[in-house]
């Protein structure tokens, strides 16, 4: 009997998780420690919350492990037990309510080291019965619910782990862009920034086709983010660095160029790994406070950059004609691309600019919460 009152649970001692492996009967709970040579161990139970603490050799080899569960239902301290092996900790949690759990834990969502033990259900033995029971022949819809849930955390697992992969390679590639420019500038100062392309270009224009993924996340349900905004915001970046810089060599050399790659840059820099804490779930309030706050200068600057940059490529355009579209033809149209590019300037740059703003400001009202001014007459 596992006497709650007498266990002293550590926190602090609690670096890591055991992977824990759980079945269940309609009167008990069972539950799998993998925990070798354990030593000390500090366990404190109640009818809705399991608290483990101990030293032993687990999953990432000799350290202090720990772990907390929130029961779905509750279950009678005074009768359940436990045992302590060579191998592994043993626990029998007597059910308060005989019946069946949907699930382990309080919540749906389900701790990454917390395992089905399916061996066990497959021939849970009943301590009334003298011959083992099939359980999963006994409840198939229960088990084969609970086989899906367990394949769903792993699906969820491996697509948490995409999510970082891709941030992180984000963050190497806009590390990388901004490294570059910052050594070229102190290195030669301002004539650096004529070959800002040619030294960068091709790390930008990679990253950028790598925001294309970004899109589709929303589409997958791999994140929760608006799919028209994220494919503006990309398309409009695309356009700027494909059409307008890309198309047009005499544009490469320009200091507005250096100037738009160190702004997209530098957002880039704060937003990958503020996105790989959110997936940690390891709340920096630095970093949340510049994801939410750097937009204020960068943005606008940024937009800036490239209107200036569209305004310069018009005499280019009207040169060569590129992305230009002429009479007479087989389709019989026309497509004057400097006139839509001054269409843009002229009655889209701002609007455009003014819901970028409003859609970040939003977003950051959400996380921060909105200014509070305080009366200095009460």
């Amino acid at each position: 009997m596992i006497d709650s009152s007498s266990i002293y649970y550590k926190t602090a001692m609690a670096e890591l998780s055991p992977f824990v492996y759980w079945a269940q009967s309609e009167n008990n709970v069972t539950l799998k420690v993998d925990l070798k040579d354990v030593k000390n161990p500090d366990i404190t139970l109640d009818e809705n919350r399991l608290r483990f603490s101990a030293h032993g050799y687990g999953a990432r080899g000799q350290h202090n492990y720990g772990f907390v569960l929130d029961f779905h239902s509750s279950i009678d301290a005074e009768e359940s037990k436990f045992k302590v092996t060579d191998r592994q900790v043993e626990f029998v949690l007597k059910k308060i309510t005989n019946g069946w759990w949907p699930r382990l834990t309080a919540t749906p969502q389900k701790p990454a080291w917390l395992k089905i033990d399916f061996d066990r259900w497959k021939m849970e033995e009943d301590v009334e019965d003298e011959e083992p029971r099939d359980v999963m022949g006994d409840y198939p819809d229960l088990y084969e619910k609970l086989e899906k849930e367990e394949l769903g955390y792993r699906k969820e697992d491996l697509k948490k782990v995409y999510l970082i992969f891709y941030n992180l390679c984000q963050f190497v590639g806009f590390t990388y862009v901004l490294t570059v420019m910052t050594i070229r500038y102190f290195r030669d100062g301002p004539d650096s920034m004529e070959g800002t392309y040619e030294a960068v270009g091709g790390a930008i224009k990679f990253c950028q086709l790598m925001q294309f993924l970004e899109v589709m996340h929303p589409l997958f349900g791999y994140t929760k983010g608006q799919v028209l905004t994220s494919l503006l915001q990309t398309c409009g970046r695309a356009f700027v660095l494909f059409c307008m810089i890309e198309a047009e060599p005499r544009m490469w050399t320009k200091p507005v160029i250096f100037y738009l790659f160190f702004i997209w840059s530098l957002i880039e820099f704060v937003r990958y790994p503020f996105y790989i804490s959110q997936l940690l779930k390891m709340d920096s309030g630095l970093l949340v406070w510049l994801r939410y706050t750097m937009w204020i200068p960068l943005y606008p600057l940024g937009f800036l950059c490239e209107g200036v940059v569209m305004l310069r490529n018009i005499p280019y355009f009207e040169e060569t004609q590129r992305f230009t579209i002429s009479l007479p033809n087989s389709w019989n149209f026309t497509f004057h691309f400097p006139t839509v590019i001054r269409v843009y300037l002229l009655f889209f740059f701002f609007p455009a600019l003014y819901l970028l703003m409003s859609h970040m400001y939003k977003a950051r009202v959400k996380k921060l919460g909105p200014k509070k001014w305080k009366s200095k007459f009460n």
